[in-house]
């Protein structure tokens, strides 16, 4: 992203004004800013512990717990336009797989990191509970990436 386009950007943040949730992802607006460190490799976490989207099937709700890492290049993605984007899927219906890939999709498409890594673990429906995992890019070298740290479904037991 070029500096005036990321300047133009910057200054029609969601940032600090009341927005409402978008009536669905493709709507929504994830805003980028300027990495105030463009000379380092460092890697960034957001977790997502209450996602919440519809079966395309059943149009019951579906939940999730993503966690998303990501190494930015010129730009880092601004947390409050994520919860707005994450926030519309609330009425929007897709399976899991469709979901997960699209969401790592759309972020790599707006702020086009080094690495990005999204891990959806899907609470159980029907008795099964789906974990689904993708990538893009490399970790640089020297980045730590963490471990993803969530706990594998094990019912009530």
């Amino acid at each position: 992203m070029k500096r005036a386009e990321l300047a133009r950007r910057e200054r029609n943040l969601q940032l600090g004004r009341r927005v409402a949730i978008p009536a669905s992802p493709d709507e929504a607006v994830l805003d980028a800013v300027a990495n105030p460190h463009g000379d380092t490799d460092y890697c960034v976490r957001f977790t997502v512990p209450e996602f919440t989207t519809l079966c395309p099937i059943t149009g019951q709700p579906d939940f999730a717990h993503f966690v998303i890492d990501y190494c930015p290049a010129r730009t880092l993605l601004e947390s409050k336009s994520l919860k707005l984007f994450l926030a519309s899927f609330r009425n929007a219906a897709s399976f899991h797989e469709d979901c997960t890939v699209t969401i790592g999709k759309r972020i790599v498409r707006e702020i086009r990191p080094k690495y990005l890594r999204i891990a959806g673990f899907w609470y159980p429906r029907g008795g099964i509970p789906i974990d689904i995992f993708w990538q893009k890019g490399r970790v640089p070298a020297g980045v730590w990436l963490p471990d993803i740290e969530v706990e594998p479904y094990r019912g009530r037991g």
